[in-house]
């Protein structure tokens, strides 16, 4: 299963919360939390095809063209799933995380996902219904491990079409 992670800059290891204007970028090895992932990723058969990230501030200045951008290289790419996250408690990029999430599911015939934690409730709450939000710790807390896992068995669900009503239920925001 080939995989594309869609990340901030923070995550993406290209910059920190005050490098906000990182552009929109493609690295093709894993970076980031797809690293730690990377045991839970061999249990499912997934290997990460690309990393594609941008700096919150270049998000939130276009969100549409950025958006537009991220979901067309999704296209090309033709990744088996996208996940987009880990965001933990950082708001601008659980909000980049939902919204990217969403519109690769209404553009393309990608299974796409999003991973936040409790704290980015407002944007739950407007996400919840129509893309699938696995449960993360914020940053710096316990449980990541569990998380990273949760989200490769919620793409390996979503690659081979399988109901996620349960998983849902268990591992994700209802």
């Amino acid at each position: 299963m080939k995989i594309i992670m869609i990340y901030d800059q923070i995550q993406a290891g290209a910059g920190t919360k005050d490098d906000k204007m990182i552009p929109l970028s493609v690295q093709r090895d894993a970076v980031g939390p797809a690293i730690m992932m990377e045991q839970f990723l061999k249990k499912i058969d997934g290997k990460i095809l690309a990393c594609l990230y941008c700096g919150n501030g270049t998000y939130l200045e276009n969100k549409e063209e950025v958006t537009r951008k991220l979901v067309g290289m999704v296209n090309k790419l033709k990744p088996d799933v996208v996940m987009c996250g880990p965001a933990f408690n950082y708001a601008d990029f659980a909000d980049m995380s939902a919204h990217v999430c969403s519109e690769i599911m209404k553009h393309t015939d990608i299974p796409a996902l999003a991973a936040m934690s409790q704290e980015n409730e407002t944007i739950i709450e407007e996400f919840k219904d129509s893309i699938l939000i696995v449960k993360t710790p914020k940053k710096g807390g316990t449980g990541l491990n569990d998380a990273l896992s949760n989200m490769c068995k919620v793409a390996d669900a979503l690659h081979q079409n399988i109901d996620t009503t349960e998983l849902k239920k268990a591992v994700c925001f209802n």
